[in-house]
This record gives C-alpha cells, structure tokens and sequence, in this order.
C-alpha cells in the first residue's frame, strides 16, 4: 500500500520534530520557512497555506510576528500539550509490564447529546483503547494521563468514568486481549511501516546522504510512524504473538530517530532571507 502523507500531517510532524525550539527564543516559524520546508516533501505553498488555515481554525496554530516583522505562527498551548504526549507514545523505548495493569473508560451520554457518543467512541479509539463490551473501553495503564488529558480538552470528561485495575479472568488475559483489539490489522500497519522505512534504513547504513536528505527521510519516516502508537497500544509482550512485527518495526524507526534527526536539523533550522537590493524598484 502506497503511504498517505497529507500536507496537515506533515506539518504537524514537522512541528512535532523540529518547530519546538528551532529558532531562538521559540520564535514564531515564519511562514516562508514552512513554505520551504514543507516543498522538500512534495507539498506546493497553496497546500501549505490551507493546512495552516485549518491547524489554525483549531487552535493548534497562533498566527504571530517574527522579531523582523515577518508573518508566521507558533503552537498554542493545547499543541504543546498535544506534542508532549505524543512524545511519550513516539520515543517509547520499553514495552509494559503486564503487571502494570490497565485503565477503564466506562461512559454515559444522554440520547439527546449522542453525537458525543460518537465523538468519545471515535478519541477513545484513536487514543488506543480495545472494546471490552459495549460502553466499557480498556488500555494500558500508562495511557491513563493522556486520556484524561484529551477528554478535558475536548470537553468530555463529564462523561465518563476512569478506572484502574487488572484483567482477574475467566478468560487467559491473550484470549481477552485478541478480542478487545484487531491485532492483525494492527500488524498489517507495522508491516506496512517496514516494508516503506526498512531500505531506507539500510540505505543510510550504506551510504548516507546529505542534511536534506536526512531532514526529508525523516519527517516520512516520523509521519508514518507517529500514528502506529495510537493505532497499537503497545501491550505487554506476552500478550501478543511470537511473530509480532511492532518490535521490529519500532527498532527501525528508534535507528532512523539517531541517524536522522540531528541530521536532519541542520537543513531545517531558518535560512536568512535575502536583504533587499536598495534599488529602489517596486
């Protein structure tokens, strides 16, 4: 299957990997810098400018001035918090502990605010949680801060209820685990992953290129993988098949993150803009 990367996505990730710090004094990014940036992964500037409109529409972006007068724009609050609990999710570097337990969301939504429901089913899923019967929804324990993050942001957590616990029976917690949640849809999307990254990791190894090509590689590399850790919550390892892709395919995207990153950083951080010529024309 072809990889999607759709230019929102890709500023997102952009803004996930490079826009926290990159210039002095977290200065707003200016909009031509996004322009260029986004150009080197076959995004054109009108495509540009619609995301950003959009992002903006949300709140995640915050139209703002650089310190020489140019247009740009900034993550807001709810941005950062959002970055900031993808990075737990996206640098992951151990799996859980089955003895860590799990956490429950149990909601309630009147008939006539059902489009809530909907709305709490669909962030529960994108948060990672498995269906554990109609209206109950689990996940590992660790997911529990961002959760309830997410749900007051968006203005559910009256809602619904969070628990702690663990999983007593009467099925084998892998028997229960494989019914909460599609592991071989979850698989395929690890596979998937692999089989796009993988050769560009080998490639590296063999003959690395230059900063942009580091930079490009990259931010493909950290827009397919930023959405794997939602759509797999990361369970426990003997919960899940001998023959389980997730880790390999995050010990691929852990070498790209070395290699790459810092690399990368060099071609993304601003490029002066060109003074004007004091001819007078215009």
């Amino acid at each position: 299957m072809v990889e999607q990367h759709t230019p929102r996505s890709l500023i997102v990730s952009l803004y996930g990997a490079y826009g926290r710090g990159l210039a002095p004094g977290e200065e707003p990014l200016p909009v031509a810098e996004l322009i260029r940036l986004l150009a080197v992964l076959g995004v054109d500037a009108p495509s540009v400018r619609s995301s950003v409109s959009r992002l903006k529409r949300r709140g995640l972006l915050l139209p703002r001035r650089t310190a020489d007068g140019a247009a740009g724009y900034t993550l807001s609050d709810d941005a950062r918090q959002l970055l900031e609990d993808g990075d737990r999710r996206i640098y992951a570097r151990t799996r859980p502990a089955l003895s860590d337990g799990w956490v429950l969301a149990v909601f309630t939504v009147p008939e006539a605010e059902r489009h809530k429901r909907h709305l709490l089913r669909s962030r529960l899923s994108r948060l990672g949680f498995g269906t554990a019967a109609p209206g109950v929804w689990i996940a590992p324990a660790r997911l529990y801060e961002e959760t309830r993050h997410t749900l007051e942001r968006l203005e559910l957590s009256s809602y619904v209820d969070l628990f702690r616990g663990e999983h007593l029976g009467y099925a084998a917690t892998a028997e229960a685990v494989a019914r909460w949640w599609d592991l071989p849809s979850i698989a395929k999307l690890h596979e998937e992953f692999l089989a796009a990254h993988e050769p560009v990791l080998r490639s590296w190894k063999a003959s690395p290129g230059s900063a942009e090509d580091a930079y490009r590689d990259y931010l493909f590399a950290l827009d397919s993988w930023r959405r794997l850790p939602y759509a797999d919550p990361v369970l426990p390892a003997e919960l899940l098949p001998q023959d389980w892709p997730g880790a390999r395919s995050a010990a691929v995207f852990a070498e790209l993150h070395a290699l790459l990153r810092d690399r990368g950083a060099r071609f993304a951080q601003p490029q002066p803009q060109p003074e004007p010529d004091g001819s007078g024309e215009g």
